[in-house]
């Protein structure tokens, strides 16, 4: 095999392996979350105030980003509802939201031993302060703290 012939098989081979790169960087570019700002936010069908509107968020919501068109977010939430979102909407990604199909314990240590400290049902809304291994610790809108397993909650 001639010299030109193997440069350009290398370099058809890094053709292939840069452009896997670049599609496996963009996927996980919209990994971000976010939450919403306030209350009454639209999501939209598509990304202009002329689209229709699919539905209200309140304030705190969480998101994850799948998409960014201009200043609009296309989002999706923890039931894979998706829709868009104008970017100034929205803030830095620091809620979960609960996501077991029964009422789940939230603990006063990051261990299924510990207390209860509250019932929390799903759907429900808490801003994250850390995390300890596969738990996080969480507050509640009234105030309560505790910790719930990752895995119950959504992102």
């Amino acid at each position: 095999m001639s010299t030109q012939i193997r440069l350009s098989h290398i370099f058809t081979r890094c053709l292939i392996t840069c452009s896997a790169l670049v599609l496996l960087s963009t996927s996980t570019l919209y990994a971000e979350t976010v939450s919403v700002k306030s209350d009454g936010i639209n999501v939209r069908t598509g990304p202009s105030t002329d689209d229709q509107i699919a539905m209200e968020l309140f304030q705190g919501y969480p998101l994850k980003i799948v998409e960014k068109k201009g200043d609009w977010l296309k989002i999706s939430d923890f039931e894979n509802d998706s829709g868009w979102i104008h970017k100034t909407l929205v803030g830095p990604g620091n809620t979960l939201i609960v996501n077991a199909q029964n009422t789940i314990n939230m603990r006063s240590e990051p261990s299924t031993n510990s207390a209860i400290v509250a019932n929390i049902e799903r759907g429900v809304v808490l801003t994250k302060i850390s995390s300890k291994g596969d738990w996080v610790k969480v507050k509640h809108a009234k105030g309560t703290e505790g910790w719930i397993h990752k895995t119950l909650l959504w992102p």
